[in-house]
């Protein structure tokens, strides 16, 4: 098949020896995502799984990070899945880590026994897309899980000994559900107390149903002043043990970056000061980013 479609990761996975070992994502219905829209779900065969391994061991011997494409891996039937890392910790003596997408639902289909074996083939970082903790905003974007839901996947996966890189997505309640997007976002954000949790704002694109919705009138992004209001709401209602936060990609009106609780004031301080700047537009969305 042709599987020369887009490869997504995370920024963080920028050094990272990529495998791409599933085409698209099993779930691929959020109205908000145009990632894999037209690519057909399917998984490799252990057989072009070793073909490709052994290939990108010639090439890079000593890769450390591995990350495993394309969207939530963690699907992959658990003894698919342990097979791949096996082959991995053959042919990479210096394999320290390898790092995936994994949607709520597919962590919970996994038993405790399961995370623990994986986690000890070298399995470390899972990104998460939380996006809201709202439920009502998770059903209108067709997201799979309920909030609860991937709070009880997330701590199931920590306490196996992995670590969670979770996503939220600022404005994805629209102008009509800001806040209420924002207080259980925060909530949320507090049970699962991720290793890491990262800001986007979402960006309606052609494609996708959120962006029809938008152009139908049914969905009102929020305006630039908006968009940091509700993520200083978020932050503000944050009580976070150990945590990186990261809110700076491209979609981001203002970068921002730092550890929680020790962090938490000076990230409040940099928005204050943004908002009472006057260069906020409070009737748009502002410009959208050259690149997402």
């Amino acid at each position: 098949m042709n599987r020369d479609h887009t490869l997504f990761r995370p920024p963080s996975e920028a050094y990272s020896l990529i495998l791409r070992i599933a085409d698209g994502c099993p779930w691929n219905r959020c109205t908000f995502c145009g990632m894999y829209k037209e690519v057909p779900y399917r998984f490799q065969s252990l057989e072009e799984v070793g073909v490709q391994v052994s290939n990108a061991g010639e090439t890079w011997p000593d890769a450390g990070r591995v990350f495993l494409a394309d969207g939530d891996v963690m699907a992959l039937p658990f003894e698919h899945l342990r097979s791949v890392l096996q082959l991995l910790n053959e042919r990479f003596p210096k394999l320290a880590r390898v790092n995936m997408y994994a949607n709520g639902d597919s962590i919970r289909r996994k038993t405790d026994g399961q995370l623990r074996e994986l986690h000890a083939l070298k399995l470390n970082t899972l990104y998460m897309g939380l996006e809201s903790g709202h439920d009502p905003t998770l059903k209108a974007v067709r997201k799979r899980e309920t909030a609860a839901e991937m709070a009880e996947a997330a701590n199931r996966a920590q306490a196996c000994g992995l670590r969670m890189s979770t996503m939220l997505l600022i404005g994805l309640g629209g102008q009509a559900h800001s806040a209420e997007h924002a207080d259980a976002t925060a909530e949320i954000a507090n049970r699962m107390n991720p290793r890491f949790l990262s800001a986007l704002r979402v960006i309606p694109v052609p494609g996708t149903a959120l962006y029809e919705e938008e152009q139908a009138g049914s969905f009102l992004q929020v305006t630039e002043f908006q968009a940091v209001e509700e993520i200083r709401r978020i932050i503000q209602g944050l009580e976070l043990d150990n945590v990186i936060f990261r809110a700076n990609h491209s979609s981001n009106i203002l970068p921002l970056a730092g550890r929680f609780p020790q962090d938490k004031e000076r990230l409040l301080h940099e928005l204050d000061a943004l908002l009472t700047s006057g260069r906020l537009d409070t009737r748009h969305p502002g410009a959208a980013p050259f690149s997402l």
